[in-house]
């Protein structure tokens, strides 16, 4: 399953709008200016910002997969 996490690579500040770019397949540029609008527009576009750089994790590490759950059930009865 795909997880929304702040980008490591493509940060200007904390690295949401990249890593919201990421998780949508589309250009951050678009994302920032969209954040700006936002902004300019409703001023809680701040708040909401450092809110979710704060929520967010960073995105794991190159190479990095996450580990594999196995339900009980399917454990062949091993505990």
């Amino acid at each position: 399953m795909k997880r929304l996490y702040k980008s490591r690579t493509d940060r200007k500040i904390c690295g949401v709008c990249g890593g919201i770019a990421e998780y949508f397949n589309i250009d951050p540029t678009i994302v920032r200016i969209i954040w700006a609008i936002f902004v300019l527009v409703f001023g809680s576009g701040i708040l909401a910002y450092f809110i979710v750089a704060f929520i967010l994790p960073d995105s794991p590490p190159d190479g990095y997969t996450e580990p594999i759950q196995v339900d009980a059930e399917e454990s062949d009865g091993q505990q």
